[in-house]
């Protein structure tokens, strides 16, 4: 059998982006059972209103939906349970600083294979004003407006 190379997306949270002001990411590895990387192998997958937080030294990742495996059976997992994150103890101990800030949290990004492994790309962010989210919608649609003069002058 071959070994899989390179990073394949799984899904993304792309929510985030617009929700959140993303000062640093992480890769981590995430502690799976067989049904879930079964499942995760498939493509299937929701990182929507999923989270992380520190909790005696270790980093958990919570209400990311993974589905449980059709083929799967007493075995199978729950789909909504938490997560342990593979993290350095200097990048743990740097996040515990971090995180204590009021208005920082921490959001998981994406989730891919790397090289046949299961990672997970959290970000340090700091939640988002509703001015700023109205901001970056009226900077999205006049980026678009400039695109459209552009084609038609074309």
């Amino acid at each position: 059998m071959t070994r899989e190379t390179g990073r394949k997306l799984i899904a993304q949270n792309r929510r985030a982006r617009f929700d959140y002001h993303i000062d640093e990411t992480y890769e981590a590895g995430i502690v799976l059972t067989g049904t879930e990387v079964k499942s995760l192998r498939q493509g299937r997958a929701s990182l929507v209103d999923g989270f992380a937080h520190i909790h005696n030294g270790e980093v958990w990742m919570n209400n990311v939906h993974i589905p449980e495996y059709s083929q799967g059976t007493w075995t199978n997992h729950a789909s909504r349970r938490s997560r342990k994150l593979l993290l350095h103890r200097e990048q743990i101990s740097r996040l515990i600083g971090k995180t204590r800030e009021p208005g920082r949290t921490l959001v998981p990004m994406s989730l891919y294979f790397s090289d046949g492994k299961a990672k997970v790309e959290i970000a340090l962010a700091r939640g988002k004003r509703e001015y700023d989210k109205r901001h970056a919608i009226a900077e999205r649609e006049a980026k678009r407006d400039i695109e459209r003069a552009l084609r038609r002058r074309r």
